[in-house]
């Protein structure tokens, strides 16, 4: 069972950044207000979840102006769907295995 816990990302250990994953897997590109709408989540408490992913090299940001307000937008990284898709064949194979 521990080989199993140890193939767990810790990364996607928050049900927020989990949440974050699952939308941007479905979804090419996802902007702040976007998230915070569909997620319920405070502009502080996602903004620390979107920068633990983006440090980690899951996600991407792109930042530009639509008129004159800024607009952020998220995407996964190649390195981001795999390791979230590795998290959740973990997560699948701990679960038959109870």
């Amino acid at each position: 069972m521990k080989d199993l816990l140890a193939q767990f990302n810790k990364a996607f250990e928050s049900k927020a950044r989990l949440n974050i994953m699952s939308v941007l897997m479905v979804n090419d590109a996802m902007s702040f207000n976007a998230f915070k709408e569909l997620l319920g989540l405070t502009d502080g408490n996602l903004a620390t979840h979107l920068r633990a992913l983006e440090e980690s090299g899951y996600v991407a940001v792109q930042k530009q102006f639509i008129g004159r307000k800024p607009n952020t937008t998220y995407s996964t990284t190649d390195a981001g769907r795999q390791a979230f898709a590795d998290h959740l064949t973990a997560l699948e194979e701990f679960i038959r295995n109870m």
